[in-house]
């Protein structure tokens, strides 16, 4: 996404949560990216509070916004931003230079330690390998995805000035830990990584959507038409729910929240159903040994096309999944923000309670489709000793598509460092984009 033609000094703060104890393993001097990293993960093993870092970069010529979460100035995250970096100009020459536009592209990194604390599925590579437009933690040109000249990165210390801890209304302040100075600014990385981690949801639920559309056009399935029209009817709801928390404002029954959870949560039933099922069937093929497409399909209808009810079930499920962690946000920040001297605690603890049973679906629906893309296909039975033309090409075309049912599937994967990119104007607005995993 950034797209850098120099080498430019760019601030990077060192973002604590709450009052910490750590060595002061930062320092003062220029380190690189490659540094950087290695020093998020001692601070995260160190610390008995979650500790974030935030970059400044220069914000760039071409940045497609349309993938993100925009807030408005008056907005808790653009505040705390602004504050940040206000604050941070009058104590760092660096800081200054870098932040002197208002325009800048933050890039905060919560690191894997931490994001496991609130869901590991909540953000999880999933995209093909030949899959481009992602941040990797390199610098990269947007438009030829070469590796550019890499940053400098410079610590702003102390920079923060005294200021309160706490709730959506704090400042944020300076803690001494050890010899080391962090900033202290748990409603800024709180809001950071539910905007984030929002749009990431909603990334999701729009794939999911333009999936199983393209297979109802070749289903005309009225009963899984249903499904999707339901599901999809909650994203309005959720979306006015959204922006109304993210701006600090109060949930109220007008909304249509509570019925679009409903509806989400029966989804998510309909699909632990069909995962029970799909289990079963699974089970019941003879261990080691070759199965006919025939008897593949009775249990997985349209498992060997582009289309099929199997599939489209998939992503009925993928939406609902999307969906129910877009709430799983909302009410996550709504317990936060009810409680403010323990926000990030709550934060973190109300995701993973509801996490829990997404990660469940969500590796099962993996296993199962594991498990299908390793199958091996029978000749059908037949009186006949040879095949047909169209019995080969259809095997051929099974065989391809059930082996691509594993590609791409995430099972069991190890938490990642979580980076969250957010463009700044220069009246205060921001855009936050999709929460990515940083590739290791």
């Amino acid at each position: 996404m950034i797209d850098y033609r120099k080498t430019p000094n760019v601030p990077v703060w060192t973002l604590a949560t709450g009052d910490v104890q750590v060595p002061a393993v930062i320092g003062d001097g220029p380190m690189t990216t490659e540094r950087l990293a290695e020093l998020r993960g001692v601070l995260a093993a160190l610390a008995d509070q979650p500790i974030a870092t935030l970059e400044a970069h220069p914000l760039p010529d071409k940045l497609d916004r349309s993938k993100g979460i925009p807030l408005d100035a008056a907005s808790p995250l653009a505040q705390h931003l602004s504050q940040l970096l206000t604050q941070s100009a009058k104590a760092s020459a660096t800081a200054a230079k870098a932040t002197a536009s208002g325009e800048i592209l933050c890039r905060m990194v919560v690191p894997a330690k931490v994001a496991a604390e609130f869901g590991q599925g909540l953000v999880r590579w999933m995209e093909p390998k030949g899959s481009t437009g992602e941040f990797y933690g390199t610098l990269v040109h947007a438009a030829t995805g070469q590796i550019a000249a890499k940053a400098t990165l410079v610590p702003v210390s102390g920079a923060a000035a005294a200021g309160t801890v706490g709730g959506a209304g704090a400042t944020a302040g300076a803690a001494a830990a050890g010899g080391a100075v962090l900033t202290v600014a748990a409603p800024l990385v709180l809001m950071a990584v539910a905007v984030g981690v929002s749009a990431h949801a909603d990334r999701k639920r729009q794939q999911a959507i333009a999936h199983i559309t393209d297979l109802l056009e070749q289903l005309q399935a009225d009963k899984l038409d249903d499904e999707h029209s339901a599901l999809n009817g909650c994203r309005p709801a959720v979306d006015k729910a959204t922006a109304i928390l993210l701006d600090q404002g109060k949930l109220g029954v007008s909304l249509g929240l509570d019925s679009a959870v409903h509806t989400i949560d029966t989804a998510l039933s309909k699909a632990d159903i069909r995962l029970a099922r799909w289990r079963s069937a699974l089970g019941k093929l003879p261990a080691g040994e070759p199965v006919e497409i025939g008897t593949l399909a009775d249990s997985f209808p349209g498992v060997d096309d582009q289309g099929g009810t199997f599939r489209t079930h998939l992503e009925l499920a993928s939406l609902a999944i999307a969906l129910k962690r877009r709430v799983n946000v909302l009410q996550a920040v709504e317990r936060a923000q009810s409680e403010p001297d323990n926000l990030f605690e709550n934060f973190a603890r109300a995701l993973k309670d509801d996490e829990l049973r997404l990660e469940a679906l969500e590796s099962g629906i993996a296993s199962v489709l594991v498990r299908l893309s390793t199958l091996e296909l029978a000749r059908p039975n037949s009186k006949r000793p040879v095949f047909t033309t169209g019995e080969v090409d259809r095997l051929l075309r099974a065989s391809y598509q059930i082996r691509r049912l594993g590609d791409g599937v995430a099972l069991n994967g190890r938490p990642t460092d979580v980076a969250i990119e957010i463009a700044r104007d220069r009246d205060g607005s921001v855009v936050v984009f999709p929460a990515l995993p940083v590739e290791a």
